[in-house]
């Protein structure tokens, strides 16, 4: 499987989710090299704290699988997980993590915590970070740099 194409279809997604004002993020999941799962962040537009990117793709692949659970598929994302999201894949039993950029304030496949490493846990989901980290950073950054400099002219 190629990380970086499959990095690249999460950052349209991450442009999707910045294009209607949500905090960039985009993810897709995958099994047998076939996309199953799409998702951009949505809390604000569906006012539900639960719509984060990850989740969003998870829903739809489990919708496709006809099935909750979704061994044998990588989860791509832009930024690392959050500890819920994290929940959310461990329970998908998602055999294995892509993120782009670090999140240093919340994330919890290896910056402030490795949920995905913790032997007390029953699943335990490979994670590995900084494809096309770079590019997520970016939208990120640009991202907030907008939207504080909005905040600043109003």
């Amino acid at each position: 499987m190629d990380d970086t194409l499959f990095m690249q279809v999460a950052l349209e997604l991450a442009h999707e989710a910045a294009s209607a004002d949500e905090v960039p993020v985009g993810a897709v999941v995958v099994r047998d090299g076939q996309i199953i799962g799409r998702g951009f962040n949505q809390p604000i537009a569906r006012h539900d704290p639960t719509a984060h990117a990850e989740v969003m793709a998870l829903r739809a692949a489990a919708t496709h699988s006809g099935n909750y659970r979704l061994p044998g598929c990588t989860l791509y994302i832009t930024l690392e997980p959050c500890l819920m999201c994290c929940g959310a894949i461990m329970h998908a039993r998602i055999a294995r993590v892509v993120f782009g950029a670090s999140d240093p304030k919340t994330g919890a496949a290896g910056s402030v915590m490795n949920v995905f490493s913790d032997a007390r846990l029953n699943h335990h989901t490979e994670a590995s970070g900084g494809v096309l980290a770079q590019e997520c950073s970016a939208l990120l950054s640009g991202f907030f740099v907008a939207r504080r400099q909005r905040t600043a002219l109003a």
